[in-house]
């Protein structure tokens, strides 16, 4: 870290997607180094090619950086989960997670943060509780995928701070918020199943700030990185309705949702109901600059 707690380098891996994009661009803005894993030929000195051979990533590429942001994986926003992409969606997030842990480890005492991609989905459908990073997991394929997740990344060993970044939903324009908006300004929107499933939220803003403080808190382990308010399914499609003066009257149908994304899918993201609380985030003094997902709904569509 500089004189004022910057950290002075950071190598993002998975910096061409929504979270990557605006992590590189916020550090970038207030003078961080950063350095970005490409799984293509180089096209700027920033960039280090990576993972498109048998070669393991040298652990020299992480040397003498503060930390390194591991947010690689496969958009989960594509339907349908077929059996082979569902294999997409688990090796594109635990070989490049495997990748970074085994250079991490091979540094031993020098070796950065490491701070590695998970998400909520690690806690299943929990109806009622209040799911902190103690609770366990649950019994959804995208629990068992983050299971595994987080297991490449523990890998990196005892001499390395490790945090696993349990991110909720990002509601962003492309994000969460893609498909319920050709929805919604379609007049087509409405109360998924039930609708009053509980849906973890957080703004990218916050995602991003999140994961910045994390690099320079002392803390490890899983972090719940998630809005701080409960929200239901229909509290973000209503709210997301109002902003774009629409009707939210057209229910969607379980079964209908199992036909057209299948089963694997709509148990993970449309009617898992889970309440989960940025417990340890705030534990380290963390506020949040959305604190309701109305709040970031109407930041998402003002930006």
């Amino acid at each position: 870290m500089d004189a004022q707690g910057q950290p002075r380098r950071v190598v993002v891996a998975g910096a061409s997607g929504l979270i990557g994009r605006a992590l590189v661009q916020s550090l970038r803005d207030d003078g961080v180094s950063v350095t970005r894993l490409v799984r293509r030929a180089p096209a700027s000195p920033d960039e280090v090619e990576w993972l498109t051979g048998d070669a393991p990533l040298n652990p020299d590429v992480l040397a003498g950086a503060d930390a390194v942001v591991g947010l690689n994986g496969a958009s989960i926003g594509r339907f349908p989960w077929t059996e082979a992409y569902k294999h997409e969606l688990l090796w594109s997030r635990v070989t490049p997670t495997q990748a970074l842990a085994r250079a991490v480890r091979d540094l031993g005492d020098d070796a950065p943060a490491f701070l590695s991609s998970s998400a909520v989905g690690y806690y299943g459908s929990a109806p009622g509780e209040r799911l902190t990073e103690t609770a366990g997991r649950g019994e959804t394929f995208l629990a068992d995928l983050c299971g595994e997740w987080e297991t490449a990344a523990f890998a990196a060993g005892d001499r390395a701070r490790v945090v696993a970044l349990r991110t909720a939903p990002v509601v962003h324009r492309e994000g969460v918020l893609k498909p319920l908006l050709l929805l919604t300004r379609a007049g087509l929107s409405g109360p998924i199943g039930r609708g009053t499933q509980a849906w973890p939220w957080i703004s990218l803003d916050d995602e991003v700030r999140a994961i910045r403080h994390l690099i320079d808190a002392d803390l490890e382990g899983p972090v719940n990185l998630s809005g701080p308010t409960r929200a239901t399914a229909n509290d973000l499609g209503f709210a997301l309705a109002v902003q774009l003066n629409r009707p939210y009257l057209v229910r969607a149908p379980i079964w209908a949702m199992r036909l057209v994304l299948g089963s694997d899918a709509t148990e993970a993201l449309l009617t898992t109901d889970a309440f989960v609380a940025p417990q340890a985030l705030e534990a380290t003094g963390f506020t949040f600059a959305h604190e309701t997902v109305d709040e970031a709904v109407t930041a998402a569509l003002a930006a």
